[in-house]
């Protein structure tokens, strides 16, 4: 499947792919998007947890996974995090996007490649603070059960993966999260909020990032 690098519009890179018509992060901007729906909204809203588990769907160019990294240096808390990707980017792509210079000018270059090129399905230690599993899977595929305190529901939008965004799936990530765990997306469309009410998450409806007005953060009540 082709893809192709653009420019978003805070100078990040992300990548286009135009049998769907579709990017890989917001053309609004790539790294802005991240911080604000994953880093700002979900990894910080458990900011009381100095040792926290946590699942992605979705590892495409690792940005998440980054900025996480990132984040568990500057706040020394530990993160095991898990990363689901059924379609793999090769290195050689994700090399030639700008994160490490525009984000940390070239301090985490060594640790971005590793993220890429380390093996799958075992953990990979990073930091002292932070441990990778990436799982070549698809996520109709996984069995979790009580196990992460936070979510990245990072999939392609329900235009492009409806099978992603369905009533069971969201069943299978209330199940995978501990209780008080949190999910968030940066999708707000009104199937999938009632999906994940549905499935017993109570919804929050947050401002989101540039060119979005809105994001979803579900949670999981304690009992």
């Amino acid at each position: 499947m082709k893809k192709e690098i653009i420019k978003t519009r805070d100078g990040s890179n992300t990548l286009f792919v135009p049998e769907f018509d579709e990017t890989y992060h917001s053309s609004h901007g790539a790294i802005q998007e991240s911080l604000h729906v994953f880093i700002r909204n979900g990894l910080k809203f458990k900011s009381e947890l100095n040792d926290l588990s946590l699942l992605e769907v979705g590892f495409g160019t690792g940005l998440n996974a980054l900025l996480s990294f990132i984040d568990s240096e500057e706040t020394i808390r530990k993160i095991r995090y898990t990363s689901l990707e059924a379609y793999p980017l090769k290195w050689d792509l994700v090399s030639k996007l700008n994160y490490i210079d525009l984000i940390s000018f070239g301090k985490y270059s060594e640790t971005y490649k590793k993220m890429h090129t380390c093996d799958w399905e075992s953990f990979t230690t990073l930091s002292p603070y932070f441990t990778l599993k990436k799982q070549n899977i698809k996520l109709q595929d996984v069995l979790f059960d009580n196990e992460f305190d936070v979510i990245y529901f990072d999939a392609f939008a329900p235009r492009v993966q409806p099978d992603l965004w369905t009533e069971q799936i969201f069943a299978s990530m209330y199940k995978a999260l501990k209780p008080e765990g949190v999910l968030v997306t940066y999708c707000a469309k009104g199937s999938v909020k009632r999906d994940l009410k549905y499935v017993g998450f109570e919804l929050q409806s947050i401002p989101g990032p540039p060119g979005k007005r809105e994001m979803s953060r579900a949670i999981k009540p304690r009992s």
